[in-house]
């Protein structure tokens, strides 16, 4: 249920936000129609989009609102939210961006580890694999408990608010939960899926090292043990005992709904505990996010384990290059991009497929690819060109829509901060 919720620190916030875009945006502002963009100084045949990286999604609906930017490509539940407050309206998902059929399954995020720690532990990743395994298995069969969750984890059991504008988390998450396909699977579908994400990384020129060197890119990107090891643990019935890890584990994370499966495991601990004999017990259950937890394998506690957030994905990865964490839910195209530059990680398995949307302006003529396409080319000829907000360069929706713009013929620029 939607509901208006204005208080005066609201909008406080909200302008200092907006002062410190607009004073830092190196492009001059017009105004069409309800919308303001950035203009350019030249316009490509098949039309030019600014691309405006923001800090994360959360101020993404805002900006939209107040019409700083045209619209926004974000992970869930920021897509969603974005509809559901009537603040924007969708455009296209990102399994409907082109290439035509490309990107249908495509990879959303997966499951890193530093390769030394692994090597040091690999009884321990297993066994946190195995949890990961089991709380994705939770979230396919009981997608209302996982609602809930998640809801509590990304809003304190309280509205989204924008600006104005609040909305209900649980409904927006509700919603937003059936665009994600949760998956462990590393299928030769998904490594094919995976490949496009590398080709296209190196087509923009962000992957050109190791990756993009490599005869035997398998061989770079990915070790699958740990997803071989905790099938079998599940199988089983039987978690291996483990002995004490005396440092403190980091494990990193994105507030983003594909990321439940570390939400689920923590809320609901004593359920994966005793059905599973695997635990992620926070130290402060009253937390809406938890930031330590213990991990507990058969009732003993072999592991404190730091839960680290991050606005997006690269951020998670100069955390890991750093060895500040040593295991991360990330999207694909920054782990990729990480390993290329020669970071220290391996891609363990896949942790969620799709998830990702393109919402735009109310009103917008744009209800597809094809329409959004027309509408930038539409707005390039007129000189005031769509302002589009990504998270992140190198984010996994920031590597989708620069491709998807490249691919049909239209110029990308940057919108600087």
């Amino acid at each position: 249920m939607k509901s208006l919720k204005i208080t005066a620190i609201a909008f406080i916030a909200l302008a200092l936000v907006l002062v410190v875009i607009t004073a830092g945006c190196t492009q001059s502002a017009v105004t069409s129609g309800n919308s303001t963009s950035a203009a350019t100084s030249a316009t490509a045949p098949n039309g030019t989009v600014g691309i405006l990286e923001t800090a994360g999604v959360g101020p993404m609906p805002s900006l939209l609102a107040t019409g700083q930017v045209d619209g926004y490509i974000a992970w869930q539940p920021v897509a969603e939210a974005g509809v559901e407050s009537n603040i924007g309206q969708l455009a296209v998902y990102s399994k409907d961006l082109p290439p035509a059929g490309e990107w249908s399954n495509h990879p959303q995020n997966v499951f890193v580890v530093r390769k030394d720690f692994y090597a040091q532990n690999p009884d321990f990743v297993n066994d946190f694999s195995a949890l990961n395994l089991a709380a994705t298995q939770y979230i396919n069969d009981h997608p209302n408990e996982t609602a809930a969750i998640d809801a509590d984890w990304l809003a304190g059991k309280q509205n989204f608010t924008y600006g104005n504008v609040s909305v209900s988390s649980v409904t927006v998450v509700s919603n937003s939960l059936p665009t994600i396909a949760f998956t462990n699977n590393p299928s030769d579908t998904w490594k094919a899926s995976t490949g496009n994400f590398v080709q296209a990384l190196i087509q923009l020129g962000t992957v050109k090292g190791f990756v993009a060197n490599s005869t035997n890119q398998d061989a770079v990107l990915y070790n699958f043990q740990p997803y071989t090891s905790a099938t079998a643990i599940l199988a089983s019935k039987n978690v291996p005992k483990l002995a004490t890890i005396q440092n403190t584990v980091g494990v990193g994370y994105l507030n983003a709904l594909d990321h439940s499966a570390l939400f689920v495991a923590v809320k609901n601990w004593q359920y994966f505990n005793d059905t599973y004999g695997i635990a992620l017990k926070p130290e402060d259950p009253t937390k809406a996010k938890p930031d330590v937890a213990d991990f507990i394998v058969n009732g003993q506690k072999v592991a404190t384990v730091n839960l680290v957030p991050a606005n997006a994905g690269p951020n998670l990865m100069q955390l890991a290059a750093t060895n500040s964490i040593q295991m991360s839910y990330v999207g694909v195209p920054p782990a990729i991009t990480a390993i290329d530059q020669g970071t220290p990680i391996t891609i363990a398995y896949p942790i969620d497929n799709l998830g990702s949307g393109l919402v735009v302006a109310n009103g917008a003529p744009a209800t597809d690819w094809q329409s959004f396409a027309a509408w930038a080319k539409a707005r390039s000829d007129a000189g005031k060109p769509l302002v589009i907000a990504a998270p992140g360069k190198g984010s996994i929706q920031d590597v989708m829509i620069r491709s998807a713009l490249q691919n049909s013929g239209i110029t990308v620029t940057e919108v600087k901060v």
